[in-house]
């Protein structure tokens, strides 16, 4: 059906490549042998270099060193927040159970443990939705504040799926004056837009080491020093107690190494990709006349890394199998569950209806992507878009 040049990676959201330094980083370090905890010459060596790691990216991000706490990922950075800020709160008030509030846009990083906490310890789970655009509001948080007890609220501080950014500061300002602690998932935020750390009052930012060019199977909870946790994890009580588990300075390394390097150069990079985002949404629009771009338009509100469309008629998985042939990576942004396809949570709660929202694919740009993959998108689409409309046609 198509002649493949080359194949085309449009899903840097999802993960993204190793950067050639932090291989490095992760190679040199990765010949020694050495358990951080322990006492001896190695361990001690080891111990060093997750230190060392921890003093380079809290210097990056302008915190303090003991605020970063190593965990596994994302997901369990999420869980560890999540599950710990909500007993931590339940503990201090001497109460149980309590509200988690967070939107309805969230990573199911985020979305499933506060349902696990509403299943298993009775929390009440209140859901903010999004607007049109996929930002929620700071005013629907405010009233959510003021008319339940909350243990906390957890709103990410990018969409991973249409790239809308949140009012995370001043979300967090209201949580302030409310004296509820304040999450925000900050994975897909992180080497896309500046953080400012320092100014946000948050009691816990996630990041992940594999969608700035790091390791897979490393991140870290950034935790306000007044914060309170109660581990999720037990066992050698590593990470001052909050995470237990033998840490690997390697990938602790190689993370530290890719912080900086998307922190010094995210400026430069956000330019480029911010080009090469209004380049796809023009091209895409102009194969498929029809398309609609889910999330805020290119520009400050909007990751510059983010395309999501919606191509009606079509189902998403057709979409992403057919430019699977053509030689072109991307999502569908949906749930599976089960071995069912389901539309996507995050397009639903902003007020599209379900045929729509299967008929979407998220096209995710990176340090590799250029006009010449987006051109070749943009050449197959037009073949793609009227197969799975057939298709589709054909199974209703």
């Amino acid at each position: 059906m198509f002649s493949i040049v080359q194949r085309v990676y449009l899903d840097h959201a999802a993960t993204t490549q190793m950067l050639p330094q932090v291989r490095q980083a992760w190679l040199e370090v990765s010949e020694n042998v050495g358990n951080a905890s322990s006492l001896h010459t190695s361990g001690r060596a080891a111990r060093r270099v997750v230190e060392s790691a921890r003093e380079s990216i809290a210097q990056d991000l302008g915190i303090r060193p003991s605020a970063v706490i190593f965990t596994g990922g994302g997901t369990e950075a999420d869980n560890l927040a999540i599950k710990g800020l909500y007993w931590s709160r339940c503990s201090q008030l001497g109460k149980s159970p309590l509200a988690i509030a967070t939107s309805a846009i969230e990573h199911h990083a985020v979305l499933d443990p506060v349902q696990w906490l509403g299943s298993h310890e009775h929390a009440s789970v209140i859901l903010v939705n999004a607007d049109s655009s996929g930002r929620v509001s700071v005013a629907d948080v405010e009233k959510t504040l003021s008319e339940h007890e909350v243990a906390l609220v957890s709103i990410m501080w990018a969409n991973n799926e249409i790239g809308a950014i949140q009012p995370v500061h001043e979300i967090a300002n209201v949580c302030k004056h409310f004296g509820v602690p304040f999450h925000t998932d900050a994975v897909q935020a992180l080497g896309q837009v500046p953080l400012h750390l320092p100014e946000l009052d948050a009691a816990a930012v996630t990041l992940s080491s594999h969608k700035i060019g790091g390791p897979v199977g490393v991140g870290a909870l950034i935790v306000d020093s007044a914060a309170k946790l109660t581990p999720i994890l037990h066992g050698g009580g590593q990470e001052r107690e909050v995470r237990s588990g033998t840490l690997d300075p390697a990938s602790i390394s190689a993370f530290a190494a890719a912080v900086r390097f998307s922190i010094s150069e995210l400026d430069q990079h956000a330019i480029r990709l911010r080009e090469l985002q209004q380049y796809l949404v023009e091209a895409v629009i102009q194969a498929v006349p029809d398309a609609i771009l889910n999330g805020p338009p290119p520009g400050g509100l909007r990751l510059p890394n983010n395309t999501h469309f919606s191509f009606p008629g079509c189902e998403g998985d057709s979409l992403l199998m057919l430019l699977d042939a053509a030689g072109i990576d991307c999502s569908t942004g949906s749930a599976c569950t089960a071995g069912i396809p389901e539309p996507s949570h995050v397009l639903l709660s902003m007020g599209v209806d379900e045929k729509t929202a299967r008929a979407s694919l998220r096209f995710s740009l990176g340090r590799d992507s250029s006009r010449e993959g987006i051109d070749q998108l943009a050449r197959a689409l037009p073949v793609v878009v009227e197969r799975a409309q057939r298709a589709g046609s054909v199974s209703v």
